[in-house]
């Protein structure tokens, strides 16, 4: 893709899921990459498969939930590549507990620094080069960020705020020429879903998804490319997702059940 060939991107998250699919499919179209993540022998791997196709990527490990590492990936990035075109903010975690079962009231804290405070601290120390190259701004948010998700209570706490800042920066930054995307995928096949921490606030340790019949990584980053090549407004990933945004102003008691049966039925 003409718009993407060259363009210097930052992706969080990269080490697996979403990012790393993201990752894969933008070396493909030329995109100079900085992947980031916490586990950088993960992200190491990830930069010696897509060598093989395309340049080389930075790997530079970092915690989003740290505004002092969002800052030094940010200075990273400069110093190797000179500039910034794309950030893309996706590394997160989730939850799974219904909220009078959350004994560690600590859960809604840690998602809420990593999903929302994340991408807040590495937006505000990439603003600077983004203006500069008149770049993107891209945040993987979620269905959940548009209704309410039983279990996911803190999940989508964070998301309804991820779009809420995000949906308020990109009017600050019409007059920069910084676009800001938004993606809202439904459920996506990631090991995010084996993390997800219980009323203990530990792991579950393995996925309470129907796997089969949810959409892979790979298939979520094919949608996502051409959206973020043409600088867009919003990606949402499902039928049921763009449905529900509407369905929830004239028939907000249909999404309800429409949310506990998605999550009873793992899919």
């Amino acid at each position: 893709m003409d718009g993407l060939t060259g363009k210097v991107v930052i992706i969080t998250g990269a080490s697996e899921g979403i990012g790393r699919a993201l990752a894969i499919a933008m070396a493909r179209v030329g995109c100079q990459l900085v992947l980031s993540a916490r586990n950088e022998t993960r992200l190491a791997s990830l930069a010696l498969e897509i060598a093989n196709y395309g340049p080389t990527p930075f790997v530079f490990a970092a915690d989003v939930s740290s505004a002092s590492q969002c800052e030094a990936l940010i200075q990273a990035t400069i110093a190797h590549y000179g500039r910034l075109d794309i950030l893309v903010n996706n590394a997160g975690m989730t939850m799974w507990s219904r909220f009078d079962e959350l004994n560690q009231l600590s859960v809604l804290e840690d998602i809420m620094r990593v999903n929302y405070l994340g991408p807040a601290y590495l937006t505000h120390a990439a603003l600077p080069y983004l203006k500069s190259s008149q770049g993107q701004v891209v945040v993987v948010a979620s269905v959940a960020g548009l209704t309410g998700v039983p279990t996911r209570s803190g999940y989508a706490a964070s998301k309804h705020a991820v779009i809420g800042f995000f949906d308020s920066l990109r009017i600050e930054l019409t007059d920069d020429n910084v676009a800001v995307t938004v993606i809202c995928p439904d459920f996506v096949v990631s090991q995010i879903h084996k993390r997800a921490l219980d009323g203990e606030g530990k792991p579950l340790g393995k996925s309470p998804m129907q796997e089969a019949k949810i959409i892979t990584a790979e298939q979520c980053a094919n949608m996502m490319l051409p959206v973020i090549a043409t600088r867009g407004r919003l990606l949402i990933t499902s039928l049921r997702g763009r449905l529900g945004r509407w369905l929830k102003l004239i028939a907000p008691g249909l999404i309800d059940k429409i949310a506990r049966k998605a999550i009873a039925s793992g899919r």
